[in-house]
């Protein structure tokens, strides 16, 4: 029996923005980590905060570490494409980080809260190079429980941070339907599974693809 041909290469598609969020302990950053070593062609987009660095941290590889005055010189400069005050610190997406890696040709991952989120997709909308980049997945554990018991495990917040994480939580996870996607957060490998089942789908979305027939 002949081989099989080879299958013909995917076409051709424009890069992603790709905006995951979570309540605080949802696994978010663990899915963009593994994303990235198995995805050599995505870059992660590097955002700015005011909170210190938590050990093993570095500044310009987790977050550019910034005091609150010159956080406050670069919103009012119009430098962030989205910002927040977020648990008493502030969290802001340098415009350059995404764009400028888009016009590279670059997939962005963008790991930011539920208000940053809604920020960009409010700027999608009036941006046709965002709007037509954007993907917003929002991932979460199935229940406040479990998430809970994440946050215990982490053991980084005070019970009383842990109540307002959890408090916060609760209304993020109700932004849920504003996402175009949802994972119900289960294990490492499976988050990730299903992370890589819907950047293929989009991928192969007819208003991204970039085909053309040849002899």
């Amino acid at each position: 029996m002949n081989p099989a041909p080879p299958a013909p290469p995917a076409p051709a598609a424009s890069p992603l923005l790709i905006v995951i969020s979570a309540p605080s302990g949802g696994g978010k950053t663990t899915l963009c980590q593994q994303l990235l070593a198995r995805h050599p062609e995505m870059t992660r987009a590097i955002t700015c905060t005011t909170r210190p660095p938590r050990p093993g941290e570095a500044d310009g590889r987790d977050y550019y570490f910034l005091d609150s005055h010159e956080f406050a010189r670069r919103v009012q400069a119009g430098a962030f494409l989205e910002h927040a005050r977020v648990f008493d610190q502030s969290y802001g997406t340098p415009r350059s980080e995404v764009l400028d890696k888009l016009r590279l040709g670059r997939d962005v991952l963008l790991n930011i809260d539920v208000q940053g989120a809604a920020t960009v997709c409010s700027r999608a909308a009036a941006d046709a190079d965002l709007r037509h980049a954007l993907v917003t997945v929002f991932l979460t554990p199935a229940s406040l429980r479990e998430l809970e018991a994440r946050l215990r495990h982490r053991g980084t917040d005070s019970s009383a941070q842990l109540e307002k994480r959890l408090g916060v939580a609760r209304q993020e996870i109700a932004q849920w339907t504003r996402f175009q996607y949802l994972i119900l957060s289960t294990t490492i490998a499976e988050d990730l599974r299903r992370m890589e089942a819907i950047i293929d789908a989009e991928r192969m979305r007819q208003s991204r693809a970039q085909f053309t027939i040849g002899d």
